[in-house]
């Protein structure tokens, strides 16, 4: 029996092992919410017990309440980490090789990200209106600044000598980049693209529930206010996180693909 052999068995039962712990938290979350809500005599307008959220998260979207916030929200946070992923890589590299950008830049950058998010919203959403731009510019502002910074510790982290023994092998600025830098650095900018993706959902829904007139926090809204349907609301909850961690389980998967199964 060959090493490969051996190792994909214990690989599998290892992702195994981890799908168990990960359903067995799952139900130990839900119990400590049912025993809170037993414990504490809460009604169901504070704090719902499980099975009622789990009922009226199926209603909301066998009825078509949930999923088309859910889709202008998916958008929103595909758009806006489009942008702000790919501005965040250019920016970071270009910070990387050129101590005076970063030198005058970065002062900028850390200030544009000590500002709140949920401040700057309403702004937004006053220059861009309630529709999409603005929730887009949201994530795309929110998203920048860890992408750009990993991406520019992990161009730094390329070993000198390998760039060396790349230039005098007469390699073209362009071949360094695509055949070494980036695929040295891949690690450290998965790493800032997995706080980025999650970031970007919590960018979308502030900036609905600042103003939209579609969305998941727009939702939230309604649901604890005009309709106060304080289930629904939960069930929103718990979209926006399922959503999240489906993301961020994608850019996990990619990961994997490019860098190699850890």
């Amino acid at each position: 029996m060959t090493a490969l052999s051996m190792a994909r068995p214990a690989s599998a039962a290892g992702r195994l092992r981890g799908w168990g712990a990960a359903i067995l938290a799952f139900v130990a979350f839900v119990a400590a919410w049912k025993a809170v809500v037993i414990a504490s005599g809460f009604p169901p307008f504070i704090l719902p017990p499980p099975e009622q959220v789990a009922g009226r998260f199926a209603t909301a979207w066998a009825d078509g309440t949930i999923w088309p916030h859910a889709i202008r929200t998916l958008s929103e946070i595909g758009l806006g980490f489009g942008i702000g992923a790919f501005l965040g890589l250019v920016a970071g590299y270009v910070l990387a090789r050129t101590p005076l950008a970063e030198r005058l830049v970065s002062p900028y950058l850390v200030a544009a990200q000590a500002i709140p998010i949920l401040p700057l919203a309403p702004v937004l959403a006053l220059w861009f209106g309630p529709g999409l731009t603005a929730k887009i510019v949201i994530c795309g502002l929110i998203v920048f600044f860890p992408i750009a910074i990993s991406t520019m510790v992990g161009i730094r982290s390329v070993d000198d000598r390998l760039l060396e023994l790349a230039r005098s092998l007469r390699a073209t600025r362009r071949q360094i980049v695509t055949t070494l830098e980036i695929p040295a650095a891949l690690p450290q900018i998965f790493g800032g693209l997995r706080v980025g993706v999650t970031l970007a959902v919590v960018g979308a829904i502030v900036g609905e529930w600042t103003g939209a007139d579609q969305g998941l926090g727009l939702l939230l809204n309604l649901a604890r206010g005009s309709l106060f349907d304080i289930p629904l609301m939960f069930a929103t909850l718990v979209t926006i996180a399922l959503l999240g961690v489906a993301l961020y389980t994608l850019v996990v998967l990619i990961e994997r693909a490019l860098v190699g199964a850890r």
